[in-house]
């Protein structure tokens, strides 16, 4: 082991390190910068002199890539600026022409320029001092999406693809989609250093998928946001066909009738043709594009049909048997009218059932208002009569009893000559007739006797003989009303009177 240093010895090596620690800060550098391809990009460097014993003579920027070193720019107070690695470029330039600031611009930027860079002092008498700064290049990627084109089949084939090209760093790419489907992802590193990423879209093609939009989504460190690219998917399948027009009611010297060959696919059919099962078509057809015309039918056109529409994935045919009938098929027609009148009656059922319902709706509306309107008013009822004391209750006599009790004199009309139960009162009777009499209006009354007992009491107190003659045996519970009726304590108000 070696001798223990002496404080003296320590004290030196201190200020060795802060000496150098206080030099090494003269150069002052960005330690790391970040550019973009094709922008401009700016590398501080400056030196900052405390002492005036300290002289700079020259500044050198040097480039180190893959461990070799190369001079970028060079500046000498008596021969000015010289960029040894692009002579006449014009891309790379000092900031100012200054022995104390040594500020590099490059641009625009390449790839190439990524690397680590060193700004140099040469000094008197320390010697040189120098600043390092690594340059990082970033670059924006271009993105591009597309469909690939496949037919319709059961294997899993790509059917979109998605490319983040020429970018740096590498971008991140995602699909969105409602389609049971996957992606794969891969990489491709540029000679320039940028790197292509691209990605498909994996499924098992279908028609349903045809004309499907799927969204690609890229990410990467110089895109403010993410960017998404809409897809449209084509998937090819053959032609589908079917003739449309015949109802069945084709007969001698019909005109105009006609048949449509709807042909649909992906690619869409380019071709449509019409043929007969015997091969050529009757004298009386003509051909419109995707319509068969029939001028005039006859026996000749009582045949087969049949529609070939072609698109580049294949070539598909429909047919359509035709049966000519001498005389229209009025069966059909009374089927239609019987549809249309159908819908007719349905529509005025349900105009009769929303006029009803209205109806009972209003109706209901104005019983409630009237129900508000009566509660609002005096009762419309007439109360029960008031019940007796239990102890002002008489004993109720027995049927036979109630028989005896005398009914109050009726009021008769001596002049009435009126028939009785549909029979003639005889003359020596009439006297005894029982006649009946409106009560007296208010000028017509008499003032109260002296028993206090008005004329409209009495009036009131006639019985009409005639319900005696047509009532019958009364019962326990009536003649305890009648004898209740009877009674001179039992007080009724003429309110109660109808």
């Amino acid at each position: 082991m070696g001798a223990p240093r002496s404080p003296c010895a320590l004290g030196t090596s201190l200020l060795c390190c802060l000496l150098a620690a206080v030099l090494a800060q003269r150069v002052k550098v960005q330690h790391e910068v970040t550019g973009y391809v094709g922008q401009e990009v700016t590398l501080p460097c400056n030196f900052i002199n405390t002492s005036r014993e300290i002289k700079v003579s020259q500044v050198t920027w040097v480039k180190e890539t893959s461990g070799r070193k190369q001079n970028v720019a060079v500046y000498h107070p008596d021969h000015g600026p010289s960029y040894p690695m692009e002579k006449g470029s014009g891309r790379i330039r000092f900031w100012a022409q200054s022995l104390q600031d040594a500020t590099l611009v490059i641009g625009p930027l390449r790839m190439s320029d990524e690397g680590t860079y060193t700004c140099e002092f040469a000094t008197y008498p320390l010697g040189n001092e120098d600043g390092i700064t690594r340059l990082t290049i970033l670059a924006k990627p271009t993105n591009f999406a597309e469909a690939v084109e496949v037919k319709a089949g059961n294997a899993e084939v790509p059917v979109a693809s998605c490319t983040s090209s020429n970018g740096k760093p590498a971008a991140q790419i995602t699909w969105q989609s409602g389609l049971n489907g996957n992606f794969t992802t891969s990489e491709v590193t540029n000679t320039n250093g940028t790197v292509t990423v691209t990605s498909h879209y994996m499924m098992v093609p279908t028609k349903a998928a045809n004309d499907q939009r799927i969204f690609c989504h890229v990410e990467q460190k110089t895109l403010a946001q993410p960017e998404s690219l809409p897809v449209t998917l084509s998937i090819l399948y053959p032609p589908e066909v079917s003739i449309l027009g015949y109802d069945d009611n084709w007969y001698l010297s019909r005109e105009e009738a006609v048949l449509t060959c709807s042909a649909m696919g992906n690619p869409p059919p380019t071709n449509i043709t019409w043929t007969t099962s015997s091969g050529s078509l009757p004298k009386t057809v003509a051909i419109k594009g995707d319509r068969l015309v029939v001028r005039n039918v006859d026996a000749s056109v009582n045949t087969t049909f049949i529609c070939h529409a072609i698109n580049r994935v294949g070539r598909v045919s429909s047919e359509q048997n035709i049966f000519v009938r001498e005389k229209p098929n009025m069966e059909g027609a009374g089927t239609t009218g019987g549809i249309i009148g159908g819908l007719i009656a349905a529509i005025v059922a349900l105009a009769v059932v929303a006029t009803g319902i209205l109806i009972c709706r209003q109706q209901q509306r104005n019983r409630m208002e009237r129900e508000e309107d009566d509660l609002e008013g005096p009762p419309a009822y007439k109360p029960p009569p008031p019940g007796l004391m239990a102890e002002e209750r008489e004993q109720v006599p027995t049927p036979a009893e109630a028989d005896s009790i005398p009914l109050k004199t009726p009021y008769f009309e001596p002049s009435a000559t009126d028939d009785f139960f549909g029979g003639v009162i005889p003359p020596s009777r009439r006297e005894d007739a029982p006649q009946y009499h409106e009560l007296p209006t208010m000028e017509e009354r008499e003032p109260v006797s002296h028993t206090g007992q008005s004329l409209e009491d009495s009036y009131l107190d006639q019985v009409n003989p005639i319900y005696d003659a047509l009532s019958f045996a009364a019962t326990e519970e009536e003649a305890a009303v009648a004898a209740l009726a009877t009674d001179k304590a039992f007080i009724m108000s003429r309110a109660m009177y109808v």
